[in-house]
């Protein structure tokens, strides 16, 4: 009896938001070739009907559209049910730092400069879709509520303020990036920095982030 083949892995469904046809097309063929499903909105208002019927594994977000600009938008997805934890990637022209530090403030976790390079998209986009994975798996594992936690997890040591810094360094950012996401000065960002390392019992800053899936709560 010929043994049947396993079935095709799933694809992971992107959200493309962009009012560029030119993008679009090319961003749209990278993402195929790389084996996702790309589902495509040209504005805000249509990303969020789109959502109501399929929640992306990730979002491609163009920063500046007419009508709803990338920030409100991203604002109101992450606002829906389902899309608290969905990675939003902004793909933006613009240079201004403070630009950017909306876009990250308003749910964004990192941005692209356009014109966008596939590879380097494609590349950031498997990176956070991981961490992504991860995070839920460590929320569903943890989803009982009052349940107590599986043999071998203690409960979480760590504030909320240092539970939102340990999460933007587990995506990536810099201390000084930390400090602009989150309003603080990069000292108070040092300072939480070392009170996670004594509560977590790590030395080093990877061995901190290696743990947030673990701590990751809703």
């Amino acid at each position: 009896m010929t043994a049947q083949p396993p079935p095709p892995p799933e694809r992971a469904v992107v959200l493309l938001i962009d009012d560029a046809p030119d993008t679009v097309r090319m961003i749209a063929e990278a993402l195929d070739d790389a084996g996702y499903t790309v589902l495509v909105a040209t504005d805000g208002a249509t990303a969020l009907k789109r959502i109501e019927r399929v929640i992306p594994d990730a979002v491609l977000l163009d920063a500046c559209m007419p009508g709803m600009d990338g920030f409100e938008t991203c604002r109101r997805l992450k606002q829906a049910p389902g899309m608290r934890t969905v990675p939003v990637i902004f793909m933006t022209g613009l240079a201004e730092t403070e630009r950017l530090v909306e876009g990250l403030s308003a749910g964004g976790i990192d941005y692209l400069v356009k014109p966008v390079v596939p590879d380097e998209l494609v590349a950031r986009l498997q990176a956070h879709l991981r961490v992504a994975r991860e995070m839920n798996a460590a929320m569903r594992a943890h989803g009982g509520g009052d349940a107590p936690p599986p043999p071998g997890l203690l409960p979480n040591p760590l504030t909320q303020r240092e539970m939102d810094v340990l999460e933007w360094v587990a995506r990536g950012k810099t201390n000084r990036d930390v400090a602009e996401i989150l309003n603080m000065s990069p000292r108070t960002v040092n300072k939480h920095l070392e009170h996670i390392y004594e509560k977590l019992g790590v030395e080093t800053r990877t061995a901190a982030v290696a743990q947030f899936a673990r701590l990751a709560r809703d």
